[in-house]
């Protein structure tokens, strides 16, 4: 009986003080949520903020001076946290710790002044102290305030100032802040029978009605919206960037971008120009960037080097490029690989120099002409161009010339043909022999003056010469004549002059071993064979 009479007091003991420490600490509790929703009479000249989450309970006088300091955008709690943090870093991310850890405190970056948060079942209290020397724990330095103030009024200037749209969203895409070239935006955006509203709309975004948007994507973080005012063709290009700040807010700014957009799209249509003609062009081209990759091809490059497209469009290097047409025998065949390794060296040294030019002439039969033109930043150009018809008409032809020369050498009178200005276009070698001189080996123009100064060194004075230089110059319809004319050795030659086609005009020379074979009515020539019927060499 005793033993259980021991155990109930023991019990009820117990139990009477869990109760009391409840009691106390419940009070406790009460007393500290009540020290924490009050101000004490030394707190009424200090910067006192008291918050149950976020909704501002009661603040000093000094405090509210300072959230009045400013043009409120936004809740109480998002405002105070704008204007602490330009003193305080990382006030917001500091104060989502306070309710684990219970009170904090941190000091200004300019180390004047500090915070002291206190939290408490839901309700916050944050005091703004001096830290200087002398000052009483929570008297408020008012220099800070003022600097404070006066701070965030010049960035408010200088952001309103600013011709580029600003604004902040919070995590449900709100608007919380813009300055002054947004809201001018948003007006002349808006219908004139709307009533201006805050929050303002949302200006860069496809649910707004009012608004035709295109966007595209220029780089991580940064978009490029086009908006239209409805009623309207004309649109407006915006270069949207964007930053995550704490509390999961998001900055923006609008930069206009119409002169670039309109820029790219010129090139882009000047580029879609250059591919187009060049996918036409039968020239084949590459070209390699500074880098010496294949930045850009043609079909006909495929063509005239027989590489498989797969290759190209692989962005091979200038050597791999070259070591694959030398594989497929669409280049010269080298002596030897180390003087073919030198030789692209120098062609790569001479593309860039714009001075590379060759014909390759390839174990297939065909001929190509290969060029370098150098290209803006570091490019090089390789042009590739088949002239092989070329090559076969131009061997043809050169073919014809030394079969026609050949036919003329063969003639027994000498020959001379004159281009309609007079200029001695094709000679024989009986010509040469007769007159002492080849035309052949002449570096400039031979004219008719320059040949008639020579007949009349070899010849007596007549004026047979003076007919053919006026012949030779003469348009319109010729006959063909002929003269004899006695040369200065004691021979005769007989000079019969013919006009071609296109008005050129050959002269043909041929000695007569018997004498003349007519007279010629050389004038005042005072010749030595009044009465000559012949005249021996």
């Amino acid at each position: 009986m005793l033993n259980t009479l021991i155990a109930i007091l023991l019990i009820a003991s117990a139990f009477l003080i869990a109760l009391a420490v409840l009691l106390t600490f419940g009070l406790f509790d009460k007393r500290r949520t009540s020290r924490l929703r009050q101000f004490s009479e030394t707190e009424r000249d200090s910067i006192v903020f008291i918050f149950e989450d976020e909704t501002l309970l009661d603040a000093t006088p000094a405090a509210r001076q300072l959230l009045d300091s400013t043009i409120r955008q936004g809740t109480v709690w998002a405002h105070l946290a704008a204007l602490l943090s330009a003193r305080f870093s990382r006030f917001s991310e500091r104060m989502l710790d306070l309710a684990e850890l219970g009170e904090l405190t941190f000091t200004s970056q300019d180390g004047n002044s500090r915070i002291k948060a206190e939290w408490h079942d839901g309700v916050t209290r944050i005091t703004l102290m001096s830290n200087q020397p002398g000052a009483h724990e929570e008297e408020i330095d008012g220099q800070s305030v003022l600097a404070m103030s006066r701070e965030i009024d010049e960035l408010r200037a200088h952001i309103d100032s600013t011709p580029y749209p600003l604004w902040r969203e919070n995590s449900g895409g709100a608007i919380t802040w813009c300055n002054a070239a947004y809201l001018d935006l948003a007006d002349s955006l808006r219908g004139s029978e709307e009533v201006p509203a805050w929050p303002p709309a949302r200006i860069f975004d496809h649910s707004d009605d009012p608004l035709e948007q295109n966007r595209s994507r220029v780089s991580p973080g940064s978009n490029r919206v086009a908006v239209c005012p409805r009623g309207q063709h004309t649109r407006h290009w915006f270069e949207i960037t964007q930053a995550e700040l704490e509390n999961s807010d998001r900055f923006f700014a609008a930069i206009p971008v119409d002169r670039l957009v309109r820029a790219e799209t010129t090139l882009d249509e000047f580029v879609t120009t250059l591919t187009k003609t060049f996918a036409s062009l039968p020239i084949g081209l590459a070209i390699f960037n500074r880098s010496r990759e294949l930045a850009l091809f043609n079909p006909a490059l495929m063509d005239l080097t027989v590489l498989p497209a797969d290759f190209l469009i692989s962005k091979p290097s200038l050597s791999a490029f070259l070591d694959k047409l030398r594989e497929a025998r669409m280049m010269p065949e080298p002596k030897d690989y180390r003087s073919w390794r030198h030789q692209m060296s120098d062609l790569v040294a001479a593309a860039q120099n714009g001075t590379y030019e060759e014909t390759w002439a390839l174990p297939t039969g065909q001929t190509y002409r290969v060029t370098g033109r150098p290209h803006p930043d570091g490019a090089v150009a390789l042009l590739f161009e088949d002239i092989s018809a070329e090559i076969s008409v131009t061997r043809r032809f050169r073919a014809e010339l030394e079969t026609g020369q050949a036919a003329l050498d063969a003639l027994p009178q000498a020959v001379a043909v004159f281009s309609p200005g007079g200029v001695l276009s094709i000679s024989n070698a009986a010509y040469a022999d007769i007159w002492g001189n080849d035309p052949s080996t002449s570096l400039g123009d031979i004219t008719i003056l320059d040949a008639v100064k020579r007949w009349q060194t070899m010849t007596a004075p007549n004026t047979v010469w003076e007919e053919i230089q006026r012949f030779v110059s003469q348009s319109g319809p010729r006959e063909n004549w002929r003269a004899q004319v006695p040369m200065q050795n004691g021979r005769m030659i007989e000079c019969e002059v013919k006009p071609l086609a296109r008005g050129s005009t050959m002269v043909s020379f041929s000695i007569l071993q018997h004498g003349p074979s007519r007279r010629h009515d050389f004038g005042s020539l005072p010749s030595p064979w009044p009465e000559a019927t012949s005249v021996e060499a």
